[in-house]
């Protein structure tokens, strides 16, 4: 009764997620919500005993696939409205789409019939040698579809090596590249200098002089000479003092 009670829970909140995701104005909302229907999914194949594909779907898609999804659609600039612009003018055939699949699925459901052993497989889905879904369906996955696995595995890279080839741009030869190699083997790239201790940092080589500019070049020169006439002054006051 609480399994049942807990699949109808979690398949409806999965459905409303589902239809959200649609029907959400913000795009972040949308992403929200599909994050929302991956932990339901996953909290289906819980109860359903196919603890693997639970936590594939929450490792996978929630931590992979959907926060990419949510970065993309928070980092990029999109005119949303412009997007929906046709909204209401695909409506109809986007309708009529989804109506055929929904007949099409009701006509399958309407001719599947369970198998006549279907029952007891269900209560006995695990076999004496495999003690988990997880080496259940890794000993069919590398043993019986070795083959195709790898040869979709291969059909995967080919296509990313395709995607790379299509979008990879050259730069032009005028454009600034870094040379590790050179970079590496410039002899001056470090200096050692023998610093005396105690040594400041001019003479170090750590502080650069530039020269002033002409205002303030002519400031101190004139601070300077004002210093001198009254030096010259005191000195004047006190040699007449001593005669």
């Amino acid at each position: 009764m609480i399994v049942a009670l807990a699949f109808y829970v979690f398949a409806a909140i999965l459905i409303a997620s589902a239809v959200m995701v649609v029907t959400a104005r913000n795009p972040v909302h949308s992403v929200l919500y599909l994050i929302l229907a991956f932990f339901n999914a996953a909290a289906l194949f819980l109860i359903a005993g196919a603890e693997f594909l639970a936590m594939i779907l929450v490792i996978v898609y929630v931590g992979a696939v959907a926060v990419l999804f949510l970065f993309v659609v928070m980092m990029l600039d999109i005119d949303f409205v412009q997007v929906k612009a046709g909204f209401q003018r695909y409506l109809p055939i986007g309708g009529i789409v989804g109506g055929m699949l929904f007949l099409e699925l009701l006509f399958v459901y309407g001719a599947w019939q369970f198998a006549d052993d279907a029952q007891a497989l269900r209560m006995h889905p695990v076999t004496t040698d495999v003690t988990t879904n997880t080496q259940a369906l890794g000993a069919i996955l590398y043993t019986d579809y070795i083959f195709p696995f790898q040869a979709a595995g291969l059909i995967l890279l080919v296509a990313m090596i395709g995607a790379i080839v299509l979008t990879l741009r050259e730069k032009p030869a005028n454009s600034r590249r870094q040379n590790i190699a050179v970079q590496v083997a410039r002899a001056h790239a470090v200096t050692m200098k023998d610093v005396p201790k105690g040594a400041g940092l001019a003479e170090m080589g750590g502080i650069i002089r530039r020269p002033l500019p002409e205002p303030k070049k002519k400031a101190l020169a004139h601070d300077d000479h004002g210093h001198g006439h009254g030096h010259d002054d005191d000195h004047g006051n006190h040699g007449g003092g001593h005669h």
